[in-house]
């Protein structure tokens, strides 16, 4: 992390957020609100490019620190960092949000605006600092999905639409006063990975649009209690291993439904067990069959050429692409060409 300017530099150690609706900008001598980037992955980078672009005043970029990857675990930065060093901003990469050199640093730059998209959940110490507030780009339709994982659990309900929304950061995460929104379809077809794609791009248009309207003073806000009564809230919680495994007693679209908002990453598994052997297998796509059988769930059922159904709770789930453990992601006849004797074989 860079060390923060000595004290006694210009800031606002007390600001806190305010109601933004009436507020109008003070903005730098370009126009621009006066803004600290906070973000990760893909999905923020995303965002940053779209407010560099449009040339909005960005301060500093947060990330996380960097980290090993790979065979050799070598030292890996973040998306976000390699972009913003490349285009000039400095760098942040607390390991502690609540550092107290950290804490300084952001308060001697002055922020406007914090703008957060895929990052940590922060301290209040932090998201007060900024004098209008921070602001947070969320892949769902709050007060719907709340939590780390809102593609994945969109999918693997069986959602037809989801969305994306900017709100202000208060003390519990996600449930702050909501500036914006926008609903996208989830295609029967896709996974996690496309829709993630699309997300990204139009959360980052959205976002852009909330960060000019606020510059502008032209938006209001909306608690999330008073939102269109959407049935029973559901939760986006970070993805766990067990959240990833197949019950092939399940119906049969459920299970697609897990593998489809689980691919690519981290994919739903499963183990195929046979001949005194174990294999945990990763599958990536698949799809629904609705025929009536007598088998015992995970039974599989193959031409041991192109074919492999999987016997589930109401019908059979047609595996497409799939990959054993240490070897290649293949599609369902590769996989049958160097795997002999599948029918003696089950998914477990």
């Amino acid at each position: 992390m860079t060390a923060p300017v000595p004290p006694g530099a210009p800031g606002n150690p007390n600001t806190v957020a305010v109601a933004p609706a009436v507020a109008s900008a003070m903005t730098s001598s370009s126009g621009k609100l006066r803004i600290i980037f906070m973000g990760t992955p893909d999905f923020a980078l995303a965002s940053l490019k779209r407010l560099i672009d449009d040339r909005q005043h960005i301060l500093a970029v947060v990330t996380a620190p960097d980290k090993p990857a790979g065979r050799g675990r070598e030292m890996h930065a973040s998306p976000v960092k390699v972009y913003a060093r490349a285009a000039g901003i400095e760098v942040l990469q607390p390991a502690n949000l609540k550092d107290p050199l950290f804490i300084e640093r952001l308060k001697w730059l002055d922020p406007d605006l914090q703008v957060v998209v895929a990052f940590r959940m922060l301290p209040e110490a932090v998201w007060r600092i900024a004098r209008i507030g921070t602001i947070n780009l969320h892949a769902s339709l709050l007060p719907q999905y709340r939590g780390a994982a809102p593609i994945n659990w969109a999918i693997i309900n069986g959602e037809e639409k989801t969305g994306l929304t900017t709100f202000f950061i208060n003390q519990d995460i996600d449930t702050g006063e909501i500036l914006m929104q926008q609903e996208v379809d989830i295609d029967p077809e896709e996974d996690a990975g496309s829709l993630h794609d699309r997300m990204k791009e139009n959360g980052a248009v959205l976002l852009l649009k909330t960060v000019n309207a606020i510059a502008a003073g032209h938006y209001t806000v909306q608690p999330q209690s008073a939102m269109p009564d959407k049935g029973v809230l559901k939760p986006a919680p970070k993805i766990n291993k067990e959240d990833c495994r197949i019950s092939w007693a399940s119906p049969a679209s459920d299970i697609v439904n897990l593998i489809r908002g689980l691919s690519p990453y981290p994919a739903a598994w499963s183990t195929l067990t046979g001949e005194d052997k174990v294999f945990p297998v990763k599958i990536f796509r698949s799809e629904a069959i609705m025929e009536n059988h007598s088998l015992s769930f995970g039974m599989i059922v193959t031409d041991g050429r192109t074919t492999l159904k999987v016997a589930a709770g109401d019908g059979f789930v047609n595996v497409n692409e799939l990959q054993l453990a240490g070897k290649k992601r293949l599609q369902a006849e590769e996989f049958l060409k160097g795997f002999q004797r599948m029918g003696n074989y089950r998914f477990e």
